[in-house]
This record gives structure tokens, C-alpha cells and sequence, in this order.
């Protein structure tokens, strides 16, 4: 008699690498990950400016985040809760946006009531990256960039909301505090901000739609209690304030972001050229972040340049978080000489128009350039594969590496470089 064969069994979920760190090492994190985000556009932009000269820049950086921040908005706004169609309800999504990192783009609020609010930059490091390049790429940025892009993100709130200006650089006279300020309203008798086009072809995308599972149980002793973001309105988010499971929400939140921006800079280069040269431009792209961003975290963690911690570090890189999407691994050798890394190609991140398929078509010149910014001497080297994953073993050698271009051109930004100040006071904005 024929039996029916048991299947095997199911893979076991491989943990977040979230879930191993400590409270105070996500808190420490976070903002760190908004502006490694932030910085994604000094990665791609040097590509884009040669590519298509100053117009195509601009209007691929205007598509870019078209493309990525009505969705990454909503989905920001889900994860903590956030509800209501408010002008603050509107400014909280920006406080986690990687469009606005904390202190970087110092955010200040006010709030007048449900449809009125302003807010200014006290600092603006982005005006402080082109300013210094003329007005000329000042207006492109802060007039050209911003007018069409911010209400594509208020609109996840409500399409009603009318951002405008109040002053802007270029700054006059020279120096002029605060950098901007700008007005939010909601206009019930306006026309709605139409969806954007560039969110329309995104929205295709599996990121989009990407669900995780909670984070595992923890003993929560000695963290903060604030598990989402709703309630009032604060002045800054203190990190330490939320609790783990928190964190580690809204941190596979700013992932999705910058998968989402890669995203749309993908989509936009190929519909005014085509697949290779959006392949080539979005490699340049992610081979400048992943240098910046792998020492920006080398730091925050406070690992060694062993493998251990190279696997440290590129388990929470923008190249492997979060894991459920990219589905990324590591594995330390039992000698502890070497690391293999695998992505896993039947994860939703490879069906999307973002850098992992890049690693599976083209070399891994973004992974070398993540762990060469641990260690000058770590080396990387393809394992063939069949396909169902992309495979590489990290070995350190002789010779340091030199640092790429895409990475050097992305630390010429003072953000490559910008160290975060002392801890602020949440304090809630009410009503004035």
C-alpha cells in the first residue's frame, strides 16, 4: 500500500537581527538610519548630474520621492498608530521621515489648530551641502524639489493640505536664520493633491504592500514606554522614550523608505532612459551609501573590524534590513577568519526595482564597499549559486582597499560626517 510522503518541514523564519540589540543600541540607531537615508540622495545625484545634467537631476530627485514617500508616509503613520488628518498628524510623519533627519534637518513645529500649523529649519543640512555650489542649485533643491515633493507627502495625511512657503533660500541677506519656514494648511474647499504619477508605477511594488511579523517578547525593564505616537504632537522624538518593540518597528519602517527611494530613483531613470542605464546609475548609488552608511554604523555599534563585527555591522546595513524583505543572512566562520552573506532571491525585495537585484545581476561592488568601510582589507568574493540565492565570502587581505568613487563623492556631504548633539526634551506642541 503507497503512502502519501510527508513534506518537509518549513524553513525556520530566520530572527531579525533587530531582535538581538540592546534598547539603548536601537535608540542609537534610529536616528542614524534617517540619516544614512537622507544621504541616499548625495549617493545618486553626482551619477544623475553627469548623466542628465542639472533639469534631469532635478527631475528624477522630484520622481524619486514622488515615488516613495506618499507610500512610506501611510505605512510610517500604521506602524505607530497615528491617526487623525491634522496639520500635527501631518508633522509627525515628517519627524520619521528619512527626508528629515533629527538635528541634520532640524524640523521645529507650531501648531494653531487641526488646519494650520507652520514649521521652520533651524538648520538645514542640505542647504548647507549645495549652498556653497550657488543659488543656482539652491532654487533647484528648495524650490523646484521641495514645492512639488512636499505635498506628496502631506497627501498620505490629507490630499487636502496646501504646503507653501513663507521664505526660502537662496538666503538674503547671507546667512539668514532660520533657514526656511514654511506654512501647512488643510483646505476644505481646495482640490485634492492628485496622486502623483511616479507613486502610480510604485505602487506595483511588493514593498509597498509588505507586511512583518511583531517583534518577539522581551523583557522590557528599564526601557521606555511609549509603544507608538499617539497622543500629542512633541517638540523632538526621544528614542529612549519608546520601547523596543517600537524601535524595531519603526526601524524596519526607514528600511522599507529607502528601499522605496531606490525604488522610484530606478523607475525614473529607466523611463527617460533605459534598464541599463538605470541599472548602472542606481549601482553608482548604492555603492556610495553602502560605504557611508556601513561606517556610520561600525560607529554606532562600537564593534571590532573582525568578522564578527562586519557581521555586526552588515546585519543592520540598508543592503540587508529588514531581513524579511531582503531576505538576508550571515555566518561567521568557526574560526572566526571569514564571513559568508546570502540573500535569499525568493524574497520580496528581489521582485522589486531596488538594489538587490543588482547584486544578483551585476557584481558586489556595493558589498565591498560596505565592508571595506569597516576595514580597508576585507575582500569579497562571489560563491556561485543557482540562482536561488546570491552568495559571497568575506576574507580579509593584504593590501588595503582605496576607497570607490561613488563612496568618497557621497562623504563629500556634511551628513556623511555630522555627529548628533545632546539629547533633547520631548516636549508636546499644543494648540497656540
Amino acid at each position: 500500500m503507497s503512502s502519501t510522503p510527508t513534506p518537509p518541514p518549513e524553513p525556520a523564519a530566520r530572527p531579525d537581527p533587530l531582535e538581538a540589540l540592546s534598547h539603548s543600541t536601537l535608540a542609537r540607531l534610529l536616528p542614524d538610519l534617517l540619516l544614512i537615508g537622507q544621504l541616499i540622495d548625495r549617493a545618486g545625484m553626482p551619477a544623475l548630474l553627469g548623466e542628465f545634467g542639472v533639469d534631469g537631476m532635478r527631475d528624477v530627485a522630484i520622481e524619486e520621492w514622488q515615488a516613495a514617500s506618499p507610500h512610506y508616509a501611510k505605512r510610517m503613520k500604521e506602524a505607530l498608530s497615528i491617526t487623525g488628518d491634522g496639520v500635527a498628524e501631518i508633522f509627525k510623519g515628517f519627524q520619521l521621515d528619512v527626508g528629515a533627519p533629527p538635528e541634520f534637518m532640524d524640523f521645529r513645529y507650531s501648531v494653531s489648530d487641526h488646519d494650520n500649523g507652520e514649521f521652520w529649519l533651524d538648520h538645514c543640512g542640505a542647504l548647507m551641502d549645495v549652498e556653497p555650489m550657488g543659488d543656482r542649485l539652491v532654487t533647484t533643491m528648495c524650490h523646484d524639489i521641495e514645492d512639488p515633493t512636499f505635498p506628496a507627502t502631506a497627501l498620505a495625511t490629507n490630499p487636502l493640505a496646501v504646503v507653501e512657503p513663507i521664505h526660502r533660500p537662496p538666503r538674503s541677506p547671507e546667512g539668514r536664520t532660520p533657514h526656511c519656514h514654511w506654512r501647512v494648511r488643510i483646505d476644505p474647499d481646495g482640490e485634492p493633491f492628485p496622486f502623483p504619477e511616479p507613486a502610480v508605477e510604485s505602487a506595483s511594488s511588493r514593498v509597498v504592500g509588505f507586511r512583518f511579523d511583531p517583534p518577539a517578547p522581551r523583557d522590557t525593564t528599564g526601557e521606555g514606554d511609549r509603544d507608538d505616537y499617539a497622543g500629542p504632537l512633541l517638540s523632538d522624538l526621544v528614542f529612549t522614550e519608546f520601547t523596543s518593540a517600537a524601535l524595531i518597528r519603526i526601524i524596519r519602517e526607514v528600511y522599507l523608505q529607502m528601499h522605496l527611494l531606490a525604488v522610484g530613483f530606478h523607475q525614473s531613470v529607466r523611463r527617460r532612459s533605459d534598464a541599463e542605464v538605470a541599472d548602472r546609475l542606481l549601482a553608482y548609488q548604492a555603492t556610495g551609501i553602502a560605504g557611508v552608511a556601513a561606517g556610520r554604523i561600525r560607529d554606532v555599534l562600537g564593534v571590532a573590524a573582525d568578522a564578527p563585527g562586519l557581521a555586526a555591522v552588515l546585519d543592520v546595513h540598508p543592503l540587508a534590513g529588514p531581513t524579511a524583505y531582503t531576505g538576508y543572512s550571515s555566518e561567521v566562520s568557526a574560526d572566526g577568519a571569514e564571513l559568508t552573506v546570502r540573500w535569499d532571491t525568493a524574497a520580496d525585495g528581489f521582485a522589486d526595482d531596488t538594489w538587490l537585484p543588482l547584486l544578483a545581476r551585476d557584481g558586489l561592488r556595493p558589498l565591498a564597499a560596505a565592508a571595506q568601510a569597516v576595514d580597508p582589507h576585507w575582500t569579497v568574493e562571489r560563491v556561485p549559486a543557482d540562482g536561488s540565492r546570491v552568495e559571497a565570502v568575506l576574507r580579509r587581505g593584504d593590501r588595503p582597499a582605496e576607497e570607490s568613487e561613488e563612496v568618497a563623492v557621497t562623504r563629500v556631504s556634511t551628513g556623511a560626517a555630522f555627529d548628533f548633539g545632546p539629547r533633547r526634551n520631548a516636549l508636546p506642541i499644543t494648540p497656540v
